[in-house]
């Protein structure tokens, strides 16, 4: 670790030289691009200074405890010793986690897919508090979400809800998110008291540009429709909705939320670019099979991840095997301690597996 550390400064000094030089000045492209990288590495070199500025008091302050013989003075460098100890190893660990291998996706946006699953009513039901919970937690932290395309049912549950979040570290925060979530309570239907299980899959893909994607048009079907009502009925009289079919993968995206046939062709093509991308992803990662798994679990949608069960307001991750209380503030999008709780299991896992490879 301290050699990466070393040659991080150094690459950081060497940064800031060129940064000072005319024609890196005169050029704005290459201006960008390396305060970009310096800016990358600022922080972790800022954190190994400050560490090895501690380990030089602790140095310091051993010193002194050896040549002092006042026995207040010695309790006095015990507790500094003590609390200089305690942050070393704070930034120590700080610094192991900012030296771990960096997902290329873990800042870009994402696209959110929730589908109703076993259960009937209810699952539509619990699929709509799942969308709700997700853009509750963007709105919470400030993030800019966007609402592509939702399908209702009858009592006001979701069939599907397709939406994006387009905040830096959003797919850092929310990739673990995929997977079969399950329910276990009372519905409301429900006229004997008897506890339903129900389920709702998540899938959340990170949001690809158009030039990570490469989409020939003429592996395109591109079906338009009129959009329709929970029930079925048609609410518009133009045909609006877009159905796009990718057809070397038989991919089918569908999107009717806006007015105008074009802005759904827009955005369904986005949707479209995030499934081609995430299966070129897991593709690379099936092709190589000694690389890093970055998920919690398999990633996979059919994987149930998680139980919110009501009788006992208890959220469990399976993955984790951590439980989580008060369903109704999580439902309202309280789910930073959760999502975090994640991201700090995926890096344990990490430098685990790092230990052991020596």
């Amino acid at each position: 670790m301290w050699e990466k550390l070393a040659d991080l400064e150094a690459r950081y000094e060497e940064l800031g030289e060129r940064l000072s030089q005319p024609e890196v000045l005169a050029d704005p492209a290459q201006l960008r691009e390396l305060s970009k990288a310096r800016a990358e590495i600022e922080e972790v070199v800022s954190r190994y200074r400050e560490l090895r500025s501690i380990r030089d008091q602790v140095s310091e302050t051993e010193a002194l405890l050896h040549g002092e013989h006042d026995s207040e003075m010695r309790e006095l460098a015990h507790q500094e010793l003590e609390r200089l100890h305690g942050e070393a190893q704070r930034l120590e660990q700080e610094l192991e986690i900012a030296l771990l291998p960096k997902d290329p996706n873990e800042d870009k946006a994402v696209i959110v897919e929730i589908r109703s699953g076993t259960g009937g009513e209810e699952a539509a039901l619990f699929a709509a508090e799942l969308y709700r919970m997700y853009t509750r937690y963007a709105e919470r932290r400030g993030w800019k979400w966007e609402r592509i395309n939702i399908s209702e049912s009858e009592l006001g549950g979701v069939k599907e809800a397709v939406f994006s979040i387009n905040a830096q570290g959003a797919y850092r925060l929310m990739k673990h998110e995929s997977g079969v979530h399950r329910v276990q309570r009372v519905p409301e239907t429900e006229s004997s008291g008897r506890i339903h299980t129900s389920a709702a899959t998540v899938a959340v893909l990170p949001e690809a540009e158009e030039i990570e994607v490469k989409i020939d048009p003429s592996e395109l079907e591109i079906q338009t429709f009129r959009a329709s009502s929970a029930g079925g009925q048609h609410v518009q009289k133009n045909e609006t909705a877009v159905r796009i079919i990718h057809l070397p993968t038989k991919t089918v995206v569908i999107c009717q939320d806006e007015r105008s046939q074009r802005q759904n062709r827009d955005k369904a093509m986005r949707v479209l670019r995030a499934h081609l991308f995430e299966q070129m992803r897991s593709q690379q990662e099936t092709e190589q099979r000694g690389a890093r798994r970055r998920q919690i679990g398999t990633g996979d949608r059919s994987e149930k991840i998680r139980t919110y069960n009501f009788p006992q307001d208890r959220l469990t991750d399976h993955r984790i095997g951590r439980n989580w209380h008060n369903l109704p503030s999580i439902l309202d999008g309280a789910i930073e301690p959760i999502l975090e709780g994640l991201v700090e299991a995926e890096h344990a896992a990490l430098l685990a597996e790092m230990a052991s490879e020596g």
